[in-house]
């Protein structure tokens, strides 16, 4: 039997979940306009302590033969990271952040998975993907909204890559010349689906986070 190519199958089996995440209702208020700049701060908070440890077991399979032609240099979001949350909170914010629940359990997941090239392979994939793609636009909608300049929003620039689109079928590609066996795609496909619970999970906790200080 023909196999799908990975890609195409990736986003069959994720497309609810994917949409499931994008319509969090902390999120869809954000991106209305509904939510305040804390909030908008309060996620790149969260995403310094994702992208910390991603970034930090992809380093460490950087030279694994099926990783390699993924984990590109100009994906790296962590030196964007810091410099937002310089711009947003100011000096000493090391000290007076902390992750969501959610967020612990994202981290510590994709610490267990850190050994197995196809789990870190299905953490990138759907991080990256996704600024590139949803995430272009929910940069410039922070911008409109909070009027901010591209300081505050670095994250969702990559400057280095001249075509998002380009990038990502040539991300999509190598993902497709993967000679992985039929129950290992599975298991891939179904670590995706675990990193969108997660994001998910993490914007309903930041909405709790939210309303527990409301009534603070």
């Amino acid at each position: 039997m023909t196999l799908i190519p990975f890609s195409q199958a990736l986003r069959e089996r994720t497309w609810a979940s994917h949409g499931e995440s994008e319509g969090a209702g902390f999120m869809t208020n954000l991106m209305k306009g509904e939510g305040t700049l804390d909030d908008y701060t309060q996620l790149v908070v969260q995403h310094f302590f994702i992208y910390e440890v991603l970034e930090e077991i992809a380093a460490a399979k950087a030279s694994d033969p099926d990783a390699s032609a993924l984990f590109s240099a100009e994906l790296v979001r962590m030196p964007a990271i810091e410099a937002d949350l310089d711009h947003l909170m100011g000096e000493g914010w090391r000290d007076r952040i902390s992750p969501v629940p959610a967020t612990v359990r994202y981290c510590e997941r994709m610490r267990e998975v850190a050994d197995w090239t196809g789990g870190v392979i299905a953490h990138h994939y759907t991080r990256y993907l996704g600024d590139l793609s949803g995430g272009q636009h929910i940069g410039k909608l922070m911008q409109r909204h909070f009027g901010l300049g591209a300081e505050g929003v670095a994250f969702y620039s990559f400057a280095e890559i001249e075509s998002p689109a380009e990038f990502k079928d040539a991300y999509r590609a190598a993902l497709d010349s993967i000679e992985w066996t039929e129950e290992e795609r599975g298991r891939v496909i179904d670590e995706v689906l675990v990193a969108y619970q997660f994001n998910t999970d993490l914007f309903f906790d930041l909405d709790a986070q939210k309303a527990a200080t409301a009534a603070a």
